[in-house]
């Protein structure tokens, strides 16, 4: 008996002894000399990986050992703060302003041939001139001028940042009634930039904007197992109906698009230019610095038949490598090391000599393709939307698309990043961490860069015997007018090789008694028979749901080519449904949930939860695991800011 107490004991000793080290959460707000709060401020547990970053509102919250002595608050233009966590549970720290000088080096190569000057900058027709306030002296080599600047900015000039950042507003579709409005014409979304953006906030501890929040990208980050397309159409179309998971009384419609898939061997020869923002904003570590790694990822998987170009702009543009084979990797990367951030931001002007590369080395038949990767401040030249949008419409139909990729907080420009995709044929992305930049660049190389269909359109027809009413979840800004959907010359969206495109519709089931807004009774429509404010529709389950019809082109070309599918569309239990219908229809309530928005009725974060958990499938990268944890972290967010 003395025995066993005696192993029983050893055994309760040695349980503590291996216990792991207990954590607390810390939290606090780091602000300025001048109290405005400080986005983008690193934090992390002295001597340890740990780490967070500040969020818009200077708030961070970072779980430390008990053991751990020091946070460490450090911002490129202030000085490094340590500070003693001693029992605290709350830390505040003011940062002061760096009085340190920076001197950064920029060099830029420019062509001695002056084909590029007229165009883009006046700064540009002389050897001599200045780029981001830089005095540039020229050196003639081997037919070329290289041109090379240094400064020390004083700490004034210095970029500190501040919350610029900027969204469109969305304002959420609502109720159809099919009788008089049985049509819903849209164009397709591949975007992804609102669930990393949303991603970043969270991991930062604060709950994004809810006009960062667009349910259709978010749906859209996640591939679904649809079937691969077989005949003559690029893409298979995909649909599905059951409950609708926060409306009882609702039915969800699921419909997606699967993209051929390309071998990589098989893809066609690209031709790239990187335009790259080297402005001041750009200095922090999770711009350019991560930029420059993302972009290296891009760089080992070119081919010796893709060709290169790189782009820069800041105070003016300027070309720091011409088209060059991705054979010649050492090159490419040689001048991507290089670059280095200073100065305002000529977009516009960066844009345009990008397109003047792309268009000098066209290739028939291949990808032409600008990749633009920045925080979206356009402060000097064609900095308004709408200048910006022009010009794009205008660059675009001479066969050149575009990838956006976003980088950065603090002053990021959604609004502006939105715009020159859509209107550039492309796509856009929100690169937060390296994980994000190999799923982009690797993982989706083919969707992310090779176009297999433009100006893709979806039209819906529903047919009012068996629905009521209908919403979009999403696509607010992709809303086009029923007439557009036969208009070739109206702008549509892009689709990438392997890619999926996923819509949802929460339905009101036909023979329903819940109420629609009205207008009043149309008194030339012939064959309606009114019934009071509401037109009576006998339900008919045996009926056809809708018929979906889509539009496309060619990569290359100008005519659409038309495909229409009839639904019968049998309601499933949604026990029975899919992987694919309960895991896009968790994140659609998340999104809602997210917006606080009108149409979440009995959403709820268990439910989200239990939906995603039992859809998850076999994940192989993660990311609906990754899913599960930022829905949990937004619920502990929700307390957390509830308490405060």
């Amino acid at each position: 008996m003395k025995t066993i107490i005696s192993i029983v004991t050893v055994l309760f000793l040695s349980a503590f002894t291996l216990a792991p080290n207990q954590t607390r959460v810390i939290h606090g707000i780091v602000s300025d000399q001048a109290g405005k709060p400080l986005p983008g401020v690193t934090v992390t547990v002295k001597g340890t990986t740990t780490g967070a970053v500040t969020g818009m509102n200077g708030a961070y919250q970072i779980t430390a050992n008990t053991e751990a002595k020091y946070l460490i608050f450090s911002l490129i233009g202030y000085e490094t703060e340590e500070v003693k966590i001693k029992d605290l549970k709350r830390i505040d720290v003011t940062m002061k302003i760096s009085r340190i000088e920076l001197e950064e080096v920029v060099s830029v190569e420019y062509d001695a041939i002056q084909s590029y000057d007229m165009e883009i900058s006046p700064v540009l027709n002389s050897v001599q001139g200045r780029v981001s306030g830089v005095a540039l002296k020229g050196q003639r080599h081997h037919g070329r001028y290289t041109k090379k600047a240094h400064y020390s900015p004083s700490p004034e000039a210095a970029y500190f940042p501040h919350n610029t950042e900027g969204y469109t507003a969305i304002h959420e579709n609502g109720f159809k009634d099919v009788m008089h409005n049985p049509l819903s014409t849209f164009s397709i979304d591949v975007d992804k930039a609102s669930y990393s953006n949303m991603r970043r906030f969270l991991n930062m501890g604060q709950l994004p904007p809810k006009d960062a929040v667009r349910i259709e990208e978010m749906i859209n980050y996640f591939n679904y197992d649809y079937p691969e397309p077989q005949g003559k159409h690029p893409f298979s179309v995909y649909t599905e109906v059951s409950e609708c998971p926060w409306n009882g009384s609702h039915q969800l419609l699921h419909v997606g698009l699967k993209g051929k898939s390309i071998d990589k061997s098989e893809l066609p020869p690209s031709n790239l230019v990187f335009l790259i923002d080297v402005s001041g904003s750009m200095s922090a570590a999770n711009k350019l610095p991560l930029l420059k790694q993302a972009f290296r990822m891009l760089v080992n998987e070119l081919r010796s038949e893709d060709r290169v170009a790189m782009v820069v702009y800041a105070g003016a543009a300027g070309l720091v490598l011409e088209s060059t084979p991705g054979s010649e990797k050492s090159e490419i990367l040689s001048a991507l090391d290089q670059l280095q951030s200073g100065g305002s931001t000529a977009g516009g002007a960066g844009l345009k000599l990008a397109y003047k590369v792309a268009q000098e080395n066209f290739i028939e038949d291949g990808n032409n393709r600008i990749i633009l990767a920045t925080d979206g401040d356009f402060n000097v030249g064609s900095s308004s939307n709408a200048e910006m949008e022009r010009m794009i419409e205008q660059k675009r139909e001479k066969g050149v698309f575009m990838t956006v990729l976003g980088f950065g907080m603090g002053n990021y420009k959604d609004d502006k990043m939105e715009i020159i995709a859509d209107k550039g044929n492309g796509n856009y992305a929100y690169i937060d961490n390296i994980q994000e930049a190999r799923k982009v660049f690797i993982t989706e190389f083919g969707g992310t860069l090779f176009t297999i269909a433009k100006d893709v359109k979806f039209q819906i027809e529903f047919n009012p015997a068996r629905v009521k009413g209908y919403r979009l979840v999403g696509y607010e800004n992709r809303l086009l007018n029923d007439e557009d959907f036969n208009d070739d010359k109206k702008d549509a969206g892009e689709m990438g090789a392997g890619h999926t495109v996923t819509a949802l519709y929460e339905l009101i089931p036909a023979g329903s008694d819940e109420s629609l807004k009205s207008i009043d009774p149309l008194k030339y429509q012939s064959g309606v028979k009114e019934s009071g404010p509401e037109t009576v529709v006998k339900a008919d389950k045996s009926a056809e749901l809708m018929t979906v019809k889509l539009r496309y082109k060619q990569p290359d070309g100008n005519s659409s080519t038309k495909v229409e599918i009839p639904v019968k569309g049998k309601v499933l239990d949604l026990d029975d449904s899919s992987d694919n219908f309960r895991f896009s229809a968790s994140i659609a309530e998340f999104g809602l949930i997210l917006r606080d928005s009108e149409y979440m009725e009995e959403a709820s974060i268990e439910q989200v939860i239990a939906l995603a958990k039992g859809a998850r499938g076999e994940d192989e990268e993660g990311y609906r695991s990754e899913f599960l944890k930022l829905v949990k972290l937004a619920d502990a967010l929700k307390d957390w800011t509830a308490e405060k």
